[in-house]
């Protein structure tokens, strides 16, 4: 399993869908999930810390495991089937750990809430062809390197 962090949220240019991005701790490698507009309102809400009057869906979820002395002791991206992305959040109860199925954007959510550690497992990585960011920044330097001065005049302002 690898440990990620989530980056941060963009909007697909194609489809205007949104994509949230883990990053693993090195940030050598990222990986993009789409995700329901309304999970990637949750998620941005909690990266910037937005509150608000009345708990939302994730954080009436995180409220009620708090009120039952349960804890988020991860969250792990474990499946990817014909595009589909799959998820398992592992609680701690006091009768013992649980483990939930869950859509990864819900599970991201609650863990942002919950600070819970977010994994991968490296096969979801692989199945995903997660892109490796020290390729990506290679490959953009070799590109940058092969630009001639008339290159450059194209995109003169």
């Amino acid at each position: 399993m690898i440990k990620m962090k989530v980056a941060r949220i963009i909007l697909d240019p194609f489809t205007n869908s949104p994509i949230v991005i883990l990053k693993d701790m090195e940030e050598r490698r990222a990986l993009p999930i789409w995700i329901g507009l309304f999970e990637a309102n949750a998620i941005a809400m909690k990266l910037e810390d937005v509150t608000t009057p009345r708990p939302m869906t994730h954080d009436l979820i995180a409220n009620i495991l708090k009120s039952l002395k349960a804890t988020v002791e991860r969250i792990v991206v474990n499946d990817l089937i014909n595009n589909t992305f799959y998820a398992r959040i592992y609680l701690n109860t006091p009768g013992g750990t649980i483990e939930i199925d869950s859509r990864p954007s819900d599970a991201i959510a609650i863990a942002l809430r919950t600070n819970a550690p977010i994994y991968v497992e490296e096969v979801v990585l692989q199945k995903a062809k997660s892109f490796d960011l020290e390729d990506r920044d290679k490959l953009l330097k070799e590109w940058l390197e092969q630009l001639s001065p008339e290159d450059l005049e194209k995109f003169r302002a």
